[in-house]
């Protein structure tokens, strides 16, 4: 009888520190503040990227901003961009044809070696450059057209709207 009323005693025993147990468990857990789940690292945005290159590369040119990019820059080959300071010619690159397309320099650049022409985007966008300018040239010469202030020419924008396909919806 006595092992029996011990076993017994044990078994209530038992019962009752595994309830407390649980119920002690639940109140800390109500009480505790839950660990913020660890949030996924924001990838910087296009302009986050090209703001970085830009200053960068003008730690790399300082001294040489208004001289002519084509003096400045390994590879330029669109002629009127050889011309253009190099200090302008990052602000073109930066808030010109990346903004036009929604890209960061690494669409058309290798990040290590800017001026090599390894891929296409980059040698497409020169073909661009020389359409566009072309146009612009054409766009002067027509007598027909309304009278404009500032002139009449397009941009990568003017086609692009900011995504690298000219024919898809503009956002």
């Amino acid at each position: 009888m006595l092992r029996s009323g011990m076993i017994v005693v044990v078994a209530v025993l038992a019962a009752v520190l595994i309830g407390w147990k649980g119920r002690a468990s639940q109140a800390l857990s109500q009480q505790a503040p839950q660990a913020a789940a660890p949030r996924a690292a924001k990838a910087p945005s296009n302009q986050e990227i090209n703001d970085a290159f830009v200053q960068k590369i003008s730690q790399q040119i300082a001294g040489h901003e208004q001289e002519p990019s084509g003096q400045v820059f390994k590879n330029i080959q669109v002629d009127f961009l050889k011309k253009v300071p190099a200090g302008r010619f990052l602000l073109i690159m930066n808030q010109g044809y990346s903004q036009a397309l929604g890209v960061n320099c690494k669409h058309c650049h290798v990040e290590d070696d800017f001026s090599r022409d390894d891929l296409r985007p980059k040698r497409c966008a020169r073909d661009m450059a020389l359409m566009h300018f072309d146009i612009n040239q054409r766009l002067a010469k027509m007598q027909n057209l309304e009278p404009n202030p500032n002139g009449h020419f397009i941009n990568c924008s003017t086609c692009h709207h900011g995504q690298i396909d000219p024919m898809a919806q503009p956002n």
